[in-house]
């Protein structure tokens, strides 16, 4: 494979603050690359630095000739005036023929599902969403080699995310993308790369699928820890060796002096390196917490003619884990005011429990003021915090967070969004609540605050409600799922009824079925998609051929199959032989990578199958 992009000992800092020392790494072409790592290691920073919007304090970047560089950014930015189209052409190549350029960015309105609106539209009418779509158009206009993406998938609904999945997957360009949502990763990427400082040249460069990079960093971790533990042992030995006295500083011996020298600073870096400082979540239930927390009996709600949803029945006790799957904009929002009694229902009966108390996290950050200070956000007044029943300093409070004494004094605003994020949690768990409602609080956070965040849901004592598009995230958390239709079905005469589903796996089945039958009712009416449904285009109506018949009778063996080689390679990599062998190590990662991969297809094309069979009334 080609390579297009070599960085060698790059180093940057913000501020007074290090981000990244020492890291060296390739891009080659065919590259899926997942990049990964804590908040504040400089990920958006390092992805600056390829795109050349910025340089690096020390070393140097090296692009293959003529490479051409697409750049989606976190939020992307367009002309006041700007259209759908003319945004696009912004990024056609100024050689290319205009009308050449036109038809390219019709061509890609098309892909994009933009066609639902017209092409002078203006983008700033447009949804987050819609407007990603727009971006990303405008940077492969550009026909790149290689395309940058940072947070791709923050503020988009999870139709949208399974659309940019296989975009990426199909593309025939190199890929570096920034993301938090492992599923994500998991289906797009065939390499991992972790910026932390925790690492060696403070990258770990792990060749597969996020599933294989799990696996082996834990054991590298693991290794990494163990090797401390020994060298710490040594040293120990060592340096009482160098106490016993004047024979043991002969000349004869200065070799043995340097090698202890050379040991205390491997063991520091080995310290310094192993840390693993993480936030501390803990919500504070309140102290009542009744039995029914909110009960909801046959609601709807309606703006006009427009029906958001209609004859829901909803119990919220303690235990529950209740998330919300939908659109943007479907009625996710709505449905939690009238739940915590922000809005009437137009229909139905909601019971609130008089002990009803209710801590939330606002996607939009509205609680964080971004001109105060972080100190000054958590502590309006005075110098500690009431928690748990008991006053804690600030700076230990905050401490929890990982916010660093230097950032006390710093305006929210110049924090970067994982650390909003973290900060907003902070002051949310200053509230005692029985009912947690969190609207996308995925957005910007690293995966080990993810985790740790799930472990904190999980536990708590009161009732969850989650708005949520990280896909993993919310089939940990939640154990009882409310699905929004995109679109209404024609007969159901204003009436919207949301789906439940006990997990993921269920909903995913479901939608797979509701979109063959929604492409199958417009093949047979021949109609256009409305503007809220992007249009697509699907196959007419038909019923599986003998051989698809059979490949669907023979796939959950094909599955177990594949399943049961992904363990094998999985327990033959873990053995103590394959990890004292590099090149071994890297061919099982590989064969694992590639059978993960077969298995995520299989399970694709057992979708598409029973999809047809479902249609097909067999």
């Amino acid at each position: 494979m080609a390579v297009l992009v070599s960085a060698h000992q790059l180093t940057k800092s913000f501020a007074a603050r290090p981000l990244f020392s020492g890291v060296t790494f390739a891009v080659e072409s065919g590259d899926r690359i997942g990049l990964i790592g804590p908040n504040g290691a400089g990920k958006s920073t390092l992805l600056g630095i390829l795109a050349s919007r910025s340089s690096p304090d020390a070393g140097t970047v090296s692009f293959e000739r003529g490479l051409r560089v697409g750049f989606l950014e976190q939020v992307p930015r367009f002309d006041g005036n700007a259209t759908i189209l003319s945004s696009i052409l912004e990024g056609a190549d100024s050689n290319l023929d205009h009308w050449d350029a036109v038809a390219r960015a019709n061509e890609l309105i098309s892909k994009f599902e933009l066609d639902s609106f017209d092409a002078e539209e203006r983008v700033a009418r447009l949804s987050g969403g819609w407007q990603k779509r727009v971006a990303l158009a405008r940077e492969l206009i550009k026909n790149p080699d290689l395309l940058l993406l940072d947070e791709p998938t923050n503020h988009l609904d999870v139709e949208s995310i399974v659309w940019l999945e296989n975009l990426i997957v199909q593309a025939p360009f190199a890929t570096i993308t920034i993301t938090h949502d492992r599923v994500f990763l998991q289906r797009v990427s065939n390499r991992i790369l972790e910026l932390d400082p925790r690492h060696e040249g403070g990258l770990l460069n792990i060749r597969g699928d996020y599933a294989a990079y799990v696996g082996i960093r834990e054991q590298m971790i693991n290794a990494q820890e163990r090797r401390e533990v020994i060298l710490k042992n040594t040293l120990r030995r060592e340096t009482e060796w160098l106490r016993q006295g004047a024979k043991a500083r002969t000349t004869k011996q200065q070799a043995r002096i340097q090698r202890a020298g050379d040991l205390k600073e491997e063991v520091a870096d080995l310290t310094t390196r192993n840390q693993d400082r993480r936030v501390k979540i803990d919500f504070q239930a309140a102290e009542k917490n009744p039995k029914k927390l909110i009960e909801a009996e046959g609601i709807a709600k309606r703006y006009g003619s427009q029906t958001i949803f209609s004859e829901l029945d909803l119990l919220l006790t303690p235990g529950t884990r209740l998330g919300l799957l939908g659109r943007n904009g479907s009625g996710k929002s709505t449905l939690i005011r009238v739940l915590l009694g922000q809005e009437e229902p137009s229909q139905g009966t909601i019971r609130r429990s008089e002990h009803l108390s209710v801590a939330y996290f606002d996607q939009t950050r509205q609680a964080l003021n971004p001109e105060i200070t972080v100190a000054k956000t958590i502590c309006p007044s005075g110098e500690t915090v009431q928690y748990r029943g008991s006053q804690m300093h600030i700076r230990g409070y905050l401490d929890r967070f990982l916010f660093t004494q230097g950032q006390m004094d710093m305006a929210v605003g110049r924090l970067s969004g994982g650390e909003q994020s973290r900060l907003l949690i902070a002051k949310l768990m200053l509230t005692e609540a029985n009912v947690l409602v969190l609207d996308e609080p995925t957005n910007d956070l690293d995966i080990a605050t993810l985790s740790i965040l799930e472990d904190c849901l999980t536990n708590f004592d009161g009732a969850v409600i989650l708005v949520s598009h990280d896909r993993y995230f919310l089939d940990q958390v939640a154990n009882k799922i409310i699905a929004f239709p995109s679109s209404a079905p024609p007969e159901s005469a204003g009436q919207v009824k949301l789906v439940t589903f006990a997990d993921l796996g269920q909903w995913e089945a479901w939608e797979s079925r509701r979109k063959v039958d929604a492409k199958n009712a417009r093949d047979k009416s021949g109609g256009k998609a409305d503007g809220n449904t992007p249009p697509a285009v699907g196959a007419k109506k038909r019923k599986l051929t003998f051989k698809e018949q059979r490949e669907l009778e023979l796939m959950e063996s094909t599955i177990h199959s594949a399943e049961e080689k992904l363990a094998s390679l999985i327990k033959e990599s873990s053995a103590p032989e394959s990890i004292k062998a590099p090149l071994l190590l890297a061919q099982l990662t590989k064969q694992m990578a590639e059978t993960q991969s077969e298995i995520e297809r299989l399970y694709a094309r057992w979708a598409e199958l029973d999809s047809l069979r479902a249609s097909s009334g067999l």
